[in-house]
């Protein structure tokens, strides 16, 4: 019986590949269709015993169901591709604004006390609610609030004691303290 597939198979494929190869190259051009023609014969001969007779009409839609896949997945692959580079390109139009807020924001922090830069890296980077970051330092969910709002308020001042030259020259700023609010800094 193999020798009956293989005889089958092999006059399936000489009777069309010829034919298969035309149809997906009118539609997708001769690189593609070398490609998906191949598929679809190996889909012919895993699936031999449902190949009907004439075969032709059933090895296109194989064809044309492989090529639409293939067409989903190039599109698929550009999308992605497209999100990617929109992504590299904001970020390195914002990469020297954003190293040098952040140098300027890591440099007031080190000038705070222990005690408040806990507090703003338990809220801003870790990300912890203040009754979270009041367990964390044991102390109630209130307390919490007041320190943390004037750890706030002293990173502020501090980060606005020196301003670089940079954002002096460029305008107004944003709080460092209305950023680590947000949890902007959190990166």
């Amino acid at each position: 019986m193999p020798d009956d597939d293989a005889d089958r198979f092999t006059a399936i494929y000489d009777g069309c590949r010829q034919r298969v190869w035309a149809y997906v190259a009118s539609r997708a051009g001769g690189q593609v269709a070398d490609e998906v023609v191949n598929e679809t014969f190996t889909v012919a001969w895993r699936r031999l015993d449902d190949v009907p007779e004439p075969p032709l009409p059933w090895l296109l839609v194989v064809a044309r169901n492989i090529l639409r896949d293939s067409i989903r997945a190039e599109a698929r692959r550009a999308s992605f591709a497209a999100e990617l580079m929109s992504w590299a390109e904001t970020a390195e139009a914002d990469i020297a604004e954003d190293v040098s807020e952040r140098s300027a924001l890591l440099k007031a922090l080190a000038t705070l006390p222990d005690g408040d830069r806990e507090l703003l890296i338990l809220s801003a980077w870790q990300g912890l609610t203040p009754s979270q970051a009041a367990a964390v330092v044991g102390c109630s969910p209130i307390t919490l609030r007041v320190r943390l709002h004037r750890a706030r308020k002293r990173l502020d001042q501090a980060a606005s004691a020196s301003p670089p030259v940079e954002e002096a020259a460029a305008g107004p700023r944003v709080s460092p303290r209305a950023r680590i609010a947000v949890g902007e800094e959190a990166r």
